[in-house]
């Protein structure tokens, strides 16, 4: 049925403010109308399928993998568990600043490869090229190092078989998943992601129960905070030990931190195809945030209360179970059952991290096409709204993960967590920087901030915030390869920042680009100021309603 023939029928009514038209539906039939209205705005043809329900688990089955469920011990075992406390704290309010920036453009323009547009429109169109592809390389990198992981959890019920077998059956699985409608794969990363959230709610009432004395150890209480103590010294024989030490141990954590956090920002690539981008992204991005600085402040603090920081188990090289502080507490604890059913938990984990890894790597593909920063063919997609080709493209760099047959799993870990991690930052300080371009776009024509569907508070100063703290960790996360001086560590810290460099060199000395002028800035083009489409929301009234709505 066309617009004029519903607006006849009498089943739209038609409010007039100013020189816009708002439509206001009378039914939940006319809003599934606006939804297909709205998607006539979308970029080669992605479909507004997600609800705030699917955005809201993205982000977090993007960011709740191997980071915590694995890494996190790495963390406690150089910092203290007040040191990685501390430092996961402070990364947060860092994704806080740009969660805040992110949120206040996307409600305005809500594009599909949103990272890539706003610097391309806002700053330089090859700070959008450069940033775009060094993202998109960091996901495809991510997705290779899921896949990795994946074979490595199964070897620990089946350690004849060989890690190829399952790197292959799960390139197979999610590359099939992200084939399929995007309304398939929000309802898949919707499943995995609950059981994610479950089991870290199940580790905090465990290690709440396990502290207060329900374990073979009795009370444990802060113990581990005084004995070995709240901050570890790291690098002792290089810096002098003391303070200075447990300092480096501070800082040495944040590179890891970010590679825990790194997925948030997830929402504003979904933004793209998502019903009700005014309301539910502003949403999402507060109740995301929320609930993941929740989950991994809480997991860190847990781990720090049941495991001291001189357990060897936290520096181990394996990547299943065994390597988990999870597992580790459960052991002190007396618990033997546990490391079958976390390593079964951590495949859940794996597969949903590699499922989002691939979606939003093909997302940033398709907004590169649509700047006209990568391929065309890159732009086609199915009729109902699946980029095929960018999915194609980065499911194949999952197939990087075979390297881990031919070198140890542990040296290929660490590489694709440096390159991901700091490849994470050097985005994050990309948009608070556009943000703040953005903001001098507005003054620049006179547009009040009051007027845009979400303002982002503490601006300019937190942007400008996120942005210091996001470039000094660039330059400074690699300090270790000077002490003392290694090659090899140099280019694991460092090979992101050196490609963006070239990226953003190259793409400028080719193209010629010029920096974009505030007055100059296109604010219009998928601007939703205009956007005439509405969505029928109903607020839920029952006790159950509300709380679905809190964790959904």
């Amino acid at each position: 049925m066309s617009q004029s023939e519903i607006s006849d029928a009498g089943a739209m009514k038609e409010v007039r403010a100013g020189s816009s038209v708002k439509s206001l539906p009378l039914s939940g039939s006319d809003g599934a109308r606006d939804a297909e209205k709205q998607g006539e705005q979308q970029p080669a043809g992605l479909k507004r399928k997600l609800k705030s329900r699917h955005l809201q688990m993205i982000a977090i089955g993007g960011t709740i993998g191997t980071g915590l469920f694995i890494g996190s011990g790495g963390a406690i075992a150089k910092s203290g568990p007040a040191g990685a406390l501390i430092a996961y704290i402070f990364v947060g309010t860092i994704i806080y600043s740009v969660m805040t920036s992110l949120g206040e453009m996307a409600t305005y323009m809500p594009v599909t490869g949103a990272f890539t547009a706003y610097a391309t429109r806002f700053i330089d169109p090859s700070l959008g090229f450069a940033m775009g592809w060094i993202y998109w390389f960091s996901w495809a990198m991510t997705y290779a190092l899921e896949l990795t992981v994946t074979g490595l959890i199964i070897q620990y019920w089946a350690p004849d078989l060989s890690i190829a077998i399952f790197i292959s059956v799960f390139w197979v699985v999610i590359s099939i998943i992200n084939m399929l409608p995007v309304s398939f794969y929000g309802e898949f990363e919707f499943g995995l992601s609950m059981v994610k959230v479950i089991t870290v709610l199940g580790f905090i009432i465990f290690a709440i129960c396990i502290a207060a004395g329900a374990g073979q150890q009795g009370v444990i209480g802060f113990d581990n905070w005084k004995n070995p103590g709240a901050f570890a010294p790291y690098l002792s024989e290089q810096v002098g030990g003391g303070a200075m030490a447990k300092f480096v141990g501070f800082w040495a954590v944040l590179i890891q931190a970010g590679f825990s956090y790194q997925g948030t920002e997830l929402v504003g690539i979904a933004a793209g195809e998502t019903e009700n981008p005014r309301k539910n992204v502003p949403a999402a991005i507060k109740k995301t945030f929320y609930r993941i600085l929740f989950f991994f402040v809480c997991t860190i603090f847990c781990i720090g209360l049941l495991v001291p920081y001189t357990n060897e188990g936290l520096l181990s090289d394996q990547s299943d179970a065994t390597a988990s502080p999870f597992v580790i507490a459960a052991k002190l604890a007396g618990v033997k059952v546990l490391p079958g059913i976390i390593n079964a938990i951590l495949l859940f984990v794996v597969i949903s991290a590699a499922n989002s890894n691939v979606y939003s790597g093909s997302r940033i593909l398709l907004g590169l096409a649509n700047d006209g920063s990568a391929p065309a063919f890159l732009k086609r997609t199915t009729k109902s709204g699946v980029p095929y080709a960018a999915v194609i493209v980065t499911s194949l760099f999952g197939f990087l993960a075979y390297l881990n047959l031919s070198n140890n799993a542990a040296v290929v870990f660490d590489w694709f967590m440096n390159i991901t991690a700091v490849a994470g930052f050097i985005t994050w300080a990309c948009i608070n920087g556009c943000h703040i371009a953005f903001m001098r776009a507005l003054a620049a024509r006179q547009v009040s901030r009051d007027t845009l569907p979400y303002r982002a508070f503490w601006e300019p100063y937190f942007a400008w915030y996120g942005l210091f703290f996001n470039i000094l960790i660039i330059i400074t996360q690699g300090f270790t390869a000077f002490l003392p001086w290694n090659v090899s560590d140099f280019f694991t810290s460092y090979v992101s920042v050196i490609l963006f460099v070239v990226l953003f060199v190259g793409h400028k000395l080719i193209m010629k680009t010029t920096y974009v002028r505030c007055d100059e800035v296109d604010l219009d083009t998928d601007a939703s100021k205009d956007d005439d489409a509405t969505w029928s929301i109903e607020d839920p009234t029952t006790l159950w309603g509300k709380f679905w709505a809190w964790m959904c």
